[in-house]
């Protein structure tokens, strides 16, 4: 397995706007690069441990919304730091003992290379394991957004999906999108960047306009 890092200066942490390290790593699906997943939406997250209580509600969350992703155009691809045969074993102890199939690959990296690559190892929570880790990487490659959350701490798969659906609706209508937007609000117009527009705007905006630098509309 090899990893090339794209990472923030004497962090290594990969920053949002840039392209996203590229890999090659055993999966459960066999050798996957970065490269085989170009031209769609990818949600590639982290978890500590297999065999672990928490991990295996998220795998089982992440396994609900699968197919929900891969309606738009976004695929999933998990990571941890055990073997193919560990990921093997406990992708089909879920689906034996709690009567869920992941459909998804998991990547197996062993020598960390990935997770080292994407800055998923926390010190001050292990040494030894990935945290737990999602970003959303887009058709270029670009990484769009990076969630970062505590050992103790399931995540919210329905927010992966709101994230993933309004960076979508965001790049299609080039608007942005308010706090806790759901697919059907309004959306946010981008604020004009000179004097003369923003004077435009406050007779022209309609309804929508609090102000110059406000507006939301209906898509």
């Amino acid at each position: 397995m090899n990893a090339t890092r794209d990472v923030c200066e004497n962090t290594g942490l990969v920053r949002l706007g840039q392209k996203a390290p590229s890999f090659e790593a055993v999966t459960t699906h066999g050798t996957l690069k970065l490269e085989d997943f170009a031209g769609s939406w990818l949600v590639l997250f982290s978890h500590p441990a297999d065999f672990t209580p928490v991990c295996t509600t998220e795998f089982i969350a992440f396994s609900e919304i699968h197919e929900t992703l891969r309606a738009q155009g976004c695929e999933l691809l998990g990571l941890s730091i055990d073997s193919v045969y560990s990921h093997i074993a406990w992708v089909r102890s879920i689906e034996e003992k709690m009567g869920v199939k992941i459909g998804f690959p998991v990547i197996a990296d062993l020598d960390r290379a990935v997770a080292t690559a994407f800055g998923m190892i926390m010190p001050g929570e292990s040494k030894t394991e990935s945290s737990r880790c999602v970003f959303v990487i887009d058709p270029q490659s670009i990484i769009r957004a990076m969630i970062y959350y505590p050992m103790s701490l399931g995540r919210s798969t329905d927010e992966i999906v709101r994230i993933v659906t309004a960076l979508q609706t965001a790049d299609e209508h080039k608007v942005a999108t308010p706090a806790n937007w759901k697919p059907g609000a309004e959306v946010i117009l981008p604020a004009p960047s000179t004097a003369e527009a923003a004077q435009e705007r406050l007779k022209t905006g309609g309804p929508g306009c609090r102000d110059w630098y406000f507006c939301k509309k209906k898509l």
